[in-house]
């Protein structure tokens, strides 16, 4: 099964049209797969045969693949969670199984947290903890990134993003070829909008079952050392550590990937 496969929607919401991809499947349950960031719904290319029983909704999230933003519009954080509540909406969605990788992550887990009622299961994929209390180290970081990424050469950037991302040619050479087609300032402008998704709140946990999938060898920002620690915390999470992947761990190493996720929608 490939994408083909799927039905190519979109919706306008906030000053941009959202693209997306919808296949029914043989039950009524709906699994919301979330991009990570730079990328577009192919980097779950491989997962989607593997959960052709499902409903299945692959999006590109503003300002990443098909879905443009209109001239002058910068990428926001808030405004992609709010098009994700949209298109809940649009399908009559009450409850659903978001799988979310990296940026992807971080929205499934904001959407836990402000809108609760909408989460089945989580499943999380290399990324980092929204409600995380930072070091003061990590904070400097985050005050000087856009310094930072401003003063790399955009084709540096994106070669080195792209070898951050997975271990396996067909992961570099996906995140070269989607970030390539990206602006430099769009692409900070994304990476600075996530920021806001990061809020501490030492005492939140999650209140339905969520599966974590973090690549052995993930080595972007403090998410593996995150990851690892994050059971410890909560106890409705589980989580799976991944043999030969990076950060982009369900392209790396999907057949993994897709085995852990079933087991756990199967539960």
């Amino acid at each position: 099964m490939s994408f083909d496969d799927f039905q190519k929607m979109s919706f306008r919401n906030l000053d941009c049209e959202i693209f997306y991809w919808h296949k029914k499947g043989n039950t009524d349950k709906y699994l919301i797969l979330l991009h990570g960031a730079g990328c577009d719904h192919f980097i779950f290319e491989k997962q989607i045969d593997a959960l052709s029983n499902y409903n299945i909704i692959a999006w590109d999230a503003r300002g990443h693949g098909l879905s443009k933003l209109d001239k002058n519009k910068k990428f926001s954080f808030k405004d992609m969670h709010n098009d994700c509540l949209k298109l809940l909406e649009i399908h009559k969605i009450e409850k659903a199984v978001f799988i979310g990788q990296s940026m992807g992550g971080n929205l499934a887990q904001e959407i836990a947290y402000y809108n609760p009622g909408f989460i089945e299961k989580l499943v999380l994929i290399d990324c980092t903890k929204n409600t995380q209390k930072l070091s003061s180290a990590d904070k400097f970081t985050l005050k000087i990134s856009r310094f930072l990424f401003m003063m790399y050469p955009w084709k540096t950037l994106v070669r080195q993003s792209a070898d951050a991302c997975g271990n396996t040619e067909y992961t570099k050479n996906y995140v070269r070829k989607c970030f390539e087609r990206m602006e430099k300032n769009n692409f900070i402008d994304i990476m600075m909008s996530l920021l806001l998704c990061l809020h501490e709140d030492n005492e939140y946990k999650f209140k339905n079952p969520v599966l974590l999938l973090c690549g052995e060898d993930d080595k972007s920002g403090n998410i593996k050392k995150i990851m690892i620690s994050w059971p410890q915390n909560d106890p409705h999470c589980t989580l799976r550590m991944i043999k030969g992947a990076g950060h982009s761990s369900n392209q790396d190493n999907p057949e993994e990937v897709n085995k852990n996720i079933l087991m756990f929608l199967n539960e």
